[in-house]
């Protein structure tokens, strides 16, 4: 594409745009991926372990992606299994072709089968999140179901399906417990006598024997009684099945924010048939309740209770003896503590001593916590920095392994870094220096641990280290040549001053593979701001896609039409200080957009070619589809065009874990003011929506909504709705990627006031 530029004042404006894309800038675009994913050796992704203390990683070879095996004390490597024979048996059991170089996982964790400890491979589709298992004898491949009753979002049991009532047998091998009808009964293996638990459930009070767990010593049982919660069912027509005309009604257990939630709590019994009450108040509001664990001496069990609202977390021991709990750790927030990033580690497995990872002091950090009355022993890390995850505890050595990002001043706050500390706080050493992220995958025996680290501009390095940071051997070098010659260049960062005028705020730059810094181009933002994690990539991104939760687009393929593409990670992202994090609490709608905002005026005033004099485009999925709304609508002045796929517009019509946690409890109405649908008359630019018919994520009334409110607004926009459709609505209908194509027109179209082929006189209608 050419454009002729003009200054008019002091801003340089782009002209009449004088060569559009064409059906074959389409196609080279959207082929990118294929095309670069065959030009790298080596290319190696995160590494894992068996418990018999061999490794195993994907890496990209000759046609495509082969995974290997090793061991660390020999330096040859051998196929992880027959990938022929894999690729045979999953095109038999899913229906689809699949090739043995093109296998659709990049990681797979081995799993029993019959005596074989690592008899079989079991993975999720990276298309559908479907898991399935596959022998490594006879390469059976089936899908996996669970045993058992399922739970919508964890917090309604479905009391449709029957719960699994497998005896639970103890330790010792002399007892069974089940359920008989609501109640829980013990069967003496011996002589089958026997005997009732319970006499009092009933169908809105039934004890779970699904929850049930023995004590070590078989002298205790600890399970839970449920009061159901509201069983809510999302109901939606598939319009064109498979195989059949006519249309189809499903269903699907969908807990939104504020139904009630499954009440679970404990009760205990010893083998004599006694129950021992057990005191409540430190459960009695709960979200969630994890799995019963008992102590390793049998002297007590604990549970980790996530309060309504995710203000309060708690670790709750029970002591066998008495039926007393106690909080062994306590965390508050006035804001909200984040439930599914918590850590906890009973020291020698009887409940005196406890890690735990909070972010009290306004940073996570590491925690030696008193599991007697929950008091802090030790602060064990501190500083202007988070711990990210810890990979390994050595409670001998009274040590921890743990990546850490934010630690180096003027580099990347996201890249992480491998340490050890002593439990109180002394000897932290660092074990990893390049500036790069680092993603660290340490041995069961904890002897060992494998580095691959990347960045966005450089290949992954594969190594083989010692525990202490010692070199073994390195395994795998990327080798980018021929990436490099056939033109890939790396995306850039760029970092800017956030709202305040003192945060910096970190984002990538993607621009056309022909770029002329003389010439100016339109920008496109790729939008997710969930504040459960960070988003921008900071590891090698070489095929052109990047990733996530959701299907994202490919950011390369698009700027090759004529753009400048960015993705920035906002306040309200997780990664760096509470406060930055805090951002987020209520206020969803908030997306992060005053900083990136104040990052894309920083740069176009830095760079000339970056043309946002017209507005910015904008598009996500999820709840980026739910930002991408929201610029249109709250922000219009900088975004004038937006595609928005899948979004939970409204945050009360999702799903109640994700939104809860964020948007908090009771439901108030924050809610309503984070609501695309409250803002829809405020909408100016240009809107595309697209949803899947059948998305099981978000519920996809929530996009109908957004419509209804947007026609009663009078307001023009476009609407794609994909029959069977799920949440990863660009689910690929042909020799591309449909929805893909149809978001890149749109852009084309609105943005860079292009025309696009006429794709009906195509074959196919495809490029």
């Amino acid at each position: 594409m050419v454009r002729a530029l003009t200054l008019v004042g002091m801003v340089w404006a782009s002209a009449t745009v004088s060569a559009a894309p064409d059906a074959d800038d389409y196609r080279r675009s959207l082929g990118l991926r294929e095309a670069w994913s065959g030009l790298t050796r080596d290319v190696a992704f995160p590494a894992q372990w068996r418990g018999d203390g061999h490794f195993y990683y994907r890496h990209t070879v000759e046609g495509g992606f082969a995974f290997v095996l090793g061991s660390p004390d020999s330096a040859q490597l051998q196929p992880a299994f027959d990938a022929a024979r894999l690729a045979q048996g999953l095109s038999a059991a899913s229906g689809q072709d699949v090739a043995p170089l093109r296998l659709p996982f990049s990681q797979f964790a081995y799993v029993a089968e019959g005596d074989n400890p690592n008899g079989a491979i079991r993975f999720s589709l990276d298309s559908t999140y479907a898991t399935w298992r596959c022998t490594l004898t006879d390469y059976l491949c089936a899908l996996v179901t669970r045993a058992g009753r399922p739970r919508g979002f964890g917090v309604v049991r479905d009391l449709r399906v029957p719960a699994d009532n497998a005896p639970r047998r103890s330790p010792d091998g002399q007892w069974e417990a089940y359920a008989e009808g609501f109640n829980v009964v013990l069967r003496h293996v011996a002589d089958g006598k026997v005997t009732p638990l319970t006499r009092d459930g009933r169908g809105d009070a039934f004890y779970d024997p699904e929850t049930l767990a023995w004590s070590p010593d078989s002298r205790h049982i600890a399970l839970y009684r449920v009061t159901p919660g509201f069983p809510r069912l999302v109901t939606r027509v598939e319009s064109a099945p498979a195989g059949q005309l006519q249309p189809v009604l499903q269903t699907q257990l969908y807990p939104k924010p504020g139904d009630a939630v499954d009440i679970e709590q404990p009760v205990l019994f010893d083998v004599a048939g006694n129950r021992k009450p057990i005191d409540t108040p430190l459960v009695s509001n709960p979200y969630s309740l994890s799995p019963i664990q008992w102590r390793s001496d049998s002297s007590s069990f604990s549970m980790e209770y996530v309060a309504r609202g995710f203000q309060t977390v708690r670790v709750v021991a029970v002591d066998a003896g008495t039926g007393k709990a106690h909080a062994a750790v306590e965390e508050k927030a006035d804001t909200f503590v984040y439930a599914d990033r918590t850590f906890l580690h009973d020291v020698g497995g009887q409940g005196r001593e406890l890690l735990w990872i909070s972010e009290r002091d306004g940073w996570r950090h590491l925690y030696l916590i008193d599991g007697t009355d929950g008091s802090v022993r030790q602060q064990i890390t501190q500083g202007d920095w988070v711990v990210r995850d810890v990979l390994h505890v050595d409670d001998t050595q009274r040590r921890i392994w743990f990546s850490a990002s934010g630690m180096d001043a003027g580099q990347d706050p996201y890249q992480r870094q491998l340490f050890s500390v002593n439990f109180d706080g002394r000897n932290l050493t660092r074990l990893t220096h390049a500036p790069a992220d680092h993603d660290v995958a340490i041995s069961p025996d904890g002897r060992y641990y494998i580095d691959v680290y990347s960045r966005p501009d450089m290949p992954p390095v594969a190594s083989l280290h010692r525990i202490d940071g010692t070199p073994v051997r390195e395994l795998a070098r990327g080798d980018i040549s021929r990436l490099l010659a056939a033109g890939w260049k790396a995306p850039e960062s760029f970092v800017a001053k956030g709202r305040d005028g003192r945060t910096d705020i970190w984002g990538m730059v993607v621009r056309p593979g022909d770029y002329d810094p003389k010439r100016r181009y339109p920008v496109v933002e790729n939008i997710y701001a969930g504040p459960h994690d960070a988003f921008v990539p900071k590891t090698f991104w070489p095929f052109g896609y990047h990733s996530g939760g959701d299907k994202q687009i490919g950011m390369q393929a698009l700027a090759d039409l004529g753009f400048i593409v960015v993705q920035i990670d906002g306040m309200g992202t997780a990664h760096r200080s509470k406060a930055f994090h805090d951002v987020a609490w209520k206020n969803l709608g908030d997306s992060g957009f005053p900083d990136r905002i104040a990052w894309h005026k920083a740069l176009a005033a830095k760079d000339r070619s970056y043309d946002i004099s017209g507005g910015v485009g904008i598009y996500g999925a999820s709840a980026g589809g739910q930002s991408t709304l929201g610029a249109l609508e709250l922000h219009p002045e900088l975004y004038t065009v937006g595609v928005a796929m899948a979004g939970c517009f409204d945050n009360r019509m999702d799903k109640i874990s994700w939104n809860e946690q964020w948007m908090g409890w009771p439901v108030d109405a924050r809610y309503a003011r984070a609501s695309g649908v409250t803002h829809a008359a405020k909408l100016r630019g240009d809107l595309l929506l697209v949803v899947g018919e059948q998305d099981s994520n978000v519920d996809p009334a929530s996009t109908a909504q957004v419509v209804d409110a947007l026609i009663k607004a009078g307001k023009d926009f476009d609407l794609l709705n994909v029959p069977g459709g799920e949440h990863s609505v660009g689910r690929s209908t042909g020799p591309i990627d449909y929805v893909t194509r149809r978001q890149f027109d749109f852009f084309v179209r609105h943005l860079m006031r292009a025309p696009t082929p006429r794709w009906n006189a195509e074959k196919k209608g495809q490029p």
